[in-house]
């Protein structure tokens, strides 16, 4: 057998060099990819804090002060953040807003970006949930002036029935009681008297909202690449099938019935105008309509119930404000007959300048404007932004951001009404109406921006009004004996809630 051939080191010298400038070559290529790549110079919050995973549990816990941190250090350009996601997440400044809002859905999607950062894929939304802003662009905004006396109605008899007789000062959790008072208004719009006031529809529409949320939280702290395989087995999914179970039953029944009616017998309510609208997309089954009920009774209860916890822990926390809140809603009732109109309300200019201070100073989310990017496409300054990415807006950042707002720690309930004032003044009226409660402008994010801007703001703004201005007409309002500073607000991720285990003082005004 002959001797295998073995390798003559005499031939070293001569090779050595030929692999060294193909590891250079290669290594260069690296390099010059690398530094091609759109997202290899932007700069990266947190890089110190370890690998992934790491990164991902520190922003469940500090989100918030993660996009302060990046908007301030990187001169409020662009920056990378690793989230609970896989996906790469770029935060833009708001200086870009008005130029990424022209891009259509094809290269942002803002449905896309909602999907995978909320983890839609888990928490079993509705098919058929794309009919809800059409209907409440088509039927429930411009409804809303003929729903105020029913609204006044519900929330009278809501506030009658939800909070104890507060003859004397008494403790009242107030985001419990808002939950159910909230589910009552909304429901009697919603899905009709005949089912909104029932303990069943109340139970449904409060305990989903919860269990929903409870499931979104446990999926972002497990690692990404479990999710396929152990969501299933978490007891909150177990919990929300089993509610979505009950909603069926509930819900099927109301929408199989209304179908069978005649034109003249249909009510003045969301479910029938869902009903009445689906032709002009898919038609979309029982099933469907009824889990469609439960996506709008999610966006209301929630997002409602929050901002207006936030506004009552701010009258309680700054006392001296109440009384010229109380003047102006009792002034403008007496001029309006008593009546809740669309011009009573719009006429609250300091209670609505108190709502969006409150919102400025405690934003619902850390992030507003998410957008998906289907299509690679390049900013003014020569940015590319590649396809696959996501992008948003660190809205928490820029409300605070002193650019934008005088003394912005500073919670100044009038801000917003002298701001409207001044404009008014200069003859500025597209101006003064950006500093409503309502409006969408690129500095207070809290329903977005762009086309895709919450459609549901004017009924929510409406509800959250009237809500208010009931409280401040019927009852004086504080914090508990030995609380002296307004409650601080839970955060999980990006999202920014106020506490909902606290109380406040209630007593009726004689």
């Amino acid at each position: 057998m002959p001797p295998s051939p073995r390798f003559k080191s005499d031939k070293l010298p001569l090779i050595l060099p030929t692999v060294t400038a193909l590891l250079v070559v290669v290594l260069l290529q690296a390099l010059l990819n690398f530094k091609q790549q759109p997202l290899a110079q932007i700069p990266v919050v947190g890089q110190e804090l370890g690998g992934d995973h790491e990164k991902r549990k520190q922003y469940l816990a500090r989100a918030n002060e993660l996009y302060n941190e990046g908007y301030q250090k990187f001169r409020k350009g662009i920056f990378r953040i690793v989230t609970s996601d896989k996906s790469p997440v770029l935060v833009v400044p708001p200086k870009f807003l008005n130029e990424l809002r022209k891009l259509p859905d094809e290269i942002l999607n803002f449905e896309d970006a909602v999907s995978q950062r909320a983890h839609f894929q888990y928490l079993k939304m509705a098919e058929g949930a794309k009919m809800i802003p059409f209907t409440v662009k088509s039927s429930l905004t411009p409804a809303l002036p003929r729903l105020g006396e029913i609204l006044t109605d519900e929330i009278e008899r809501a506030f009658r029935t939800e909070l104890p007789p507060c003859e004397s000062w008494t403790p009242v959790n107030i985001n419990r009681k808002l939950l159910r008072i909230v589910a009552l208004v909304s429901g009697r719009v919603f899905i009709g008297e005949e089912l909104s006031r029932t303990e069943e529809y109340l139970d449904m529409s409060i305990n989903y909202t919860l269990e929903l949320m409870a499931v979104r939280r446990a999926v972002e702290r497990m690692r990404p690449w479990l999710r396929p395989f152990l969501v299933s087995r978490l007891p909150e999914i177990r919990q929300l099938d089993a509610r979505l179970a009950q909603a069926d039953k509930i819900l099927q029944p109301v929408v199989s019935a209304r179908k069978q009616l005649a034109d003249s017998e249909k009510p003045d309510d969301m479910l029938q105008w869902l009903l009445d609208t689906q032709e002009k997309h898919k038609r979309y089954t029982t099933d469907d309509i009824a889990r469609v009920q439960l996506v709008i009774t999610f966006a209301a209860i929630h997002t409602t119930t929050l901002t207006a916890t936030n506004v009552f822990y701010n009258m309680a926390a700054y006392p001296q404000y109440v009384p010229e809140l109380r003047e102006e809603v009792r002034s403008v009732l007496a001029e309006h007959g008593g009546l809740y109109t669309t011009s009573a309300l719009q006429s609250m200019k300091k209670l609505d300048s108190f709502i969006k201070e409150s919102m400025r100073f405690d934003p619902p989310n850390a992030v507003a404007f998410s957008r998906k990017v289907r299509q690679s496409f390049t900013l003014s300054d020569g940015q590319v932004i590649p396809r696959g990415v996501i992008i948003e807006v660190p809205a928490g950042a820029v409300a605070r951001d002193p650019t934008f707002f005088d003394n912005p720690d500073e919670f100044n309930p009038w801000r917003f009404s002298q701001l409207r004032q001044t404009a008014r003044e200069k003859g500025e009226v597209e101006t003064a109406a950006q500093h409503q409660f309502v409006s969408v402008n690129p500095t207070v994010l809290t329903f977005g921006y762009g086309a895709h801007a919450c459609p549901g703001r004017f009924f929510a703004a409406n509800e959250i009004k009237m809500i208010l201005s009931y409280a401040l007409n019927n009852y004086d309002i504080k914090l508990p004996e030995g609380v002296t500073e307004r409650y601080p607000n839970v955060t999980f991720g990006t999202s920014s809630v106020p506490d909902p285990t606290k109380t406040l003082l209630f007593q009726r005004i004689r």
